[in-house]
C-alpha cells in the first residue's frame, strides 16, 4: 500500500476529511471528484461548499477513482489542488499599468494538455505577458503538472479562470483589447501590427479554436508550413506569437 501511494500526483488531496479540510482553510481548489452515487453523509456537505464555491464538480466511477488515487481510501471523494492562487483579469490590468505597458493577455480556448500550458506559461513570463486567461470548464487548470511544467513561471504570470471565454472577450474589448486568433488561413503572424492591448487567442489541441470565440477575434494570424505536417504544437505557436508580439513592442526592426 506505501508504494501505491506514493504514485499518487502531489496536487490530489484524498479522502472526506482531507477535503473537508482543505476547502475549511481555503485553499483553493480546482476540481472536486465524486463517485457515482456517493451523496451520503458529509459528501453531500463536500459539494455543496464546492458549488458555492464555483468548483468544477466531476462524478466518476468508483473503480474511476479508485485508480486515481492508487489505491488509497478515498470515501468516494478526492480533490485536486491548484499549483498556484488564481487571479483575477483585473491583477492582469494592473500589473500592466503598474509596469506602464499596454495589456498583453494570453487566452486559451479548451487548451487539454497541461504540459502545453506548462510551457506557455513558461514563454509568457519570458516575453512580458501581464496574464493568462482560462475557462473553467474542458481546460487544463493549475495543476501541479502545469506548474511543474511552467519551471516556476507560474509563479510570476497570472492566470484566471472565466466561466464564459467568448463573454469575456466581449468584455475586454470594451477595456481596449484586440483579439488575434492563432488558426490556419489567415494573414501572416508577422505583417499584423500588436501594438494596442493585445489578447492573442490559443486553441484546443484537437479542435483549434472554436467558431464561436474565432468569430470575436479582431485578427487570425498564421504562420507559413512548408513541412508535410499542416499544424504546430499550441505552445510553440503561441511561443513563436508571443515573440512576435514582444519583438514590435521592443521596437526591433526584422532583418530581411
Amino acid at each position: 500500500m506505501e508504494n501505491e501511494v506514493s504514485n499518487v500526483r502531489e496536487d490530489l488531496i484524498i479522502g472526506r476529511n482531507a477535503v473537508s479540510e482543505a476547502l475549511r482553510s481555503g485553499r483553493e481548489i480546482d476540481t472536486l471528484l465524486v463517485a457515482k452515487g456517493e451523496r451520503n453523509g458529509s459528501i453531500g456537505q463536500i459539494i455543496a461548499k464546492c458549488r458555492d464555491l464555483r468548483v468544477v464538480i466531476k462524478e466518476v466511477d468508483r473503480k474511476k477513482l479508485d485508480q486515481i488515487c492508487s489505491g488509497a481510501a478515498h470515501q468516494g471523494v478526492a480533490a485536486y489542488a491548484a499549483s498556484h492562487e488564481y487571479a483575477s483579469v483585473e491583477d492582469m490590468f494592473a500589473l500592466a499599468e503598474e509596469r506602464g505597458e499596454k495589456p498583453f493577455l494570453i487566452i486559451c480556448d479548451e487548451l487539454e494538455d497541461p504540459h502545453n500550458l506548462g510551457a506557455i506559461l513558461r514563454t509568457a513570463e519570458a516575453t512580458g505577458v501581464h496574464g493568462i486567461i482560462i475557462p473553467k470548464r474542458r481546460n487544463a487548470s493549475l495543476s501541479y503538472v502545469v506548474g511543474k511544467a511552467s519551471a516556476g513561471a507560474v509563479e510570476y504570470v497570472p492566470v484566471a479562470r472565466v466561466s464564459n471565454i467568448a463573454q469575456t472577450i466581449d468584455e475586454l474589448k470594451e477595456k481596449g483589447i484586440w483579439f488575434y486568433a492563432a488558426d490556419m488561413d489567415g494573414e501572416n503572424w508577422c505583417s499584423v501590427d500588436y501594438d494596442g492591448g493585445v489578447g492573442l487567442v490559443i486553441g484546443s489541441e484537437g479542435r483549434g479554436i472554436s467558431r464561436l470565440v474565432k468569430e470575436k477575434c479582431d485578427f487570425t494570424v498564421s504562420m507559413p508550413m512548408k513541412g508535410k505536417i499542416n499544424s504546430l504544437n499550441a505552445s510553440v505557436a503561441a511561443g513563436v506569437l508571443m515573440y512576435e508580439v514582444a519583438r514590435q513592442r521592443a521596437g526591433i526592426k526584422a532583418k530581411g
